[in-house]
């Protein structure tokens, strides 16, 4: 018993490199990262890393360390300056971070998914500048609508099909903290809107992935014409909601041999899709697929293709689909393209892959603490954010590495019987080889028996008591 307690006490004195929490297939993963970080930031930020997986609940600062185990640390306020001092770069960040997204999930030669939404992180707090006052879409209805104070986040991630589950995921890969008009004036700043930001946000991946064929899909905040035009002209496919009242026209017809004057830049005006909608002329037909969630659908669909002109701008050539239900439950929605190419059964099987986003931002929420840091410097909020919305997809990554084969382990129980594993079953596999990395070595006289240091039960107390 002496031996054995020797053992313990040498074994809890030893220092272990915060590298060394992790099992090799982690390592390679976060080995792409290392080059754009100092060696004292990436220490700290694989600590931060470590404690924010193994941590319940809020996922501040001091909740990272105490799961790490380094909850007495002498330099405990550095932790900080990983988030409101140090120098890196979190465009290069999410540069490395959809670059291996796409490199391990999509195929050479297959489309890029990109989906492109906005979420509320609802916080409150005199001293965050940046937060402003909007409509809460989790809370709000039809019938009412409710406002909360918070920081409105423009997230963009990349659709992907994994090996352990039939639905699509959303890996979110870049996110831009916008204000209200009010805010950038009290900042001083131009404001941008949306449309502002998705503009730059194409341009960006479009310099980050020059050779991949792209398709990006969004709400009706980003049917913009400008955005639209801007989109075309970076060669990627936007797709979006449309307003019914859309302008469109026809082609311009064809000159003759002595034309006078300029020449037409659209053809005559064409009905709108509430004319349509309306009209008994229309052809409609039904198209049965896979609904997000609740098996087979089936809809009807009016289609065509047309001129999006207004005045300043160069016309647009789309491919919009109207969309109703036959059973009348559903109001009807149009959908435009910015491919007159593709196919209406393509372009509402593209707009379906927007809602797996918001099963990531639940889900963020859920089981990686979002709107539970307590940051309050700009710098620091516009860093925190957007790593707990990227360590979404280190998970997926690192369950794909852990387990290439695909079969991850699934929780079950007698009252719930699940096929397919969810984000909560991959981030409990990757706990779990957190925890068991390390070696513990065994008992003499009991080869059962495992000595586990008391720092490392504390901190497995912590976990379940906390």
């Amino acid at each position: 018993m002496k031996k054995t307690h020797i053992l313990s006490i040498s074994f809890q004195k030893r220092q272990i490199a915060p590298e060394a929490l992790f099992p090799d297939p982690i390592i390679e993963v976060l080995a792409v990262f290392r080059p754009l970080f100092t060696a004292p930031t990436w220490r700290k930020l694989m600590t931060l890393l470590t404690g924010t997986l193994l941590a319940h609940g809020r996922r501040t600062v001091t909740a990272a360390l105490r799961a790490s185990g380094n909850d007495m640390a002498a330099n405990w306020s550095t932790f900080y300056h990983v988030l409101n001092r140090a120098r890196w770069s979190p465009l290069a960040v999410s540069r490395q971070l959809l670059l291996l997204i796409v490199e391990t999930f999509v195929p050479a030669g297959a489309d890029v998914d990109l989906v492109l939404d906005e979420t509320l992180e609802r916080r409150w707090g005199s001293k965050i500048r940046k937060r402003g006052h909007y409509r809460d879409s989790a809370l709000s209805s039809r019938e009412r609508s409710v406002s909360n104070p918070g920081l409105r986040w423009i997230v963009m991630a990349v659709v992907v099909t994994l090996p352990w589950t039939k639905q699509r995921w959303a890996l979110p890969f870049l996110c831009i903290l916008v204000t209200t008009p009010e805010v950038s004036q009290q900042l001083g700043k131009r404001h941008k809107t949306i449309g502002m930001w998705a503009h730059q946000m194409i341009s960006l991946v479009r310099h980050w992935l020059p050779g991949r064929s792209i398709k990006l899909m969004g709400n009706t905040a980003y049917t913009v014409l400008e955005l639209g035009l801007h989109a075309r002209a970076q060669r990627v496919t936007l797709v979006t909601t449309g307003r019914l009242d859309a302008v469109f026209h026809e082609p311009p017809p064809e000159r003759t041999r002595h034309p006078i004057g300029r020449p037409r830049v659209v053809g005559p005006r064409l009905p709108s899709l509430e004319q349509v909608l309306q009209s008994p002329e229309a052809v409609w037909q039904e198209l049965t697929l896979d609904w997000y969630g609740e098996g087979k659908r089936t809809l009807e669909l009016c289609t065509g293709t047309a001129l999006w002109y207004r005045f300043g701008y160069d016309p647009l050539p789309i491919h919009w689909v109207l969309t109703r239900d036959p059973s009348g439950k559903r109001p009807a929605k149009a959908l435009f393209s910015t491919d007159p190419i593709q196919t209406a059964s393509q372009i509402v099987s593209d707009f379906m892959k927007r809602w797996s986003l918001e099963v990531t931002f639940e889900e963020g929420r859920a089981h990686l603490g979002i709107e539970t840091q307590r940051q309050w410097s700009d710098r620091a909020i516009e860093r925190s954010t957007p790593l707990l919305f990227g360590l979404y997809s280190l998970v997926t990554l690192f369950g794909r590495a852990l387990h290439p084969d695909g079969h991850i382990p699934v929780a079950q129980a007698a009252w719930y019987h699940k096929q397919t594993a969810t984000f909560r079953d991959v981030l409990a596999l990757v706990r779990r080889h957190l925890w068991g990395h390390r070696t513990f070595p065994t008992s003499p006289t009991h080869p059962d028996v495992v000595l586990v240091p008391r720092s490392t039960l504390e901190r497995l107390s912590l976990a379940v008591c906390s």
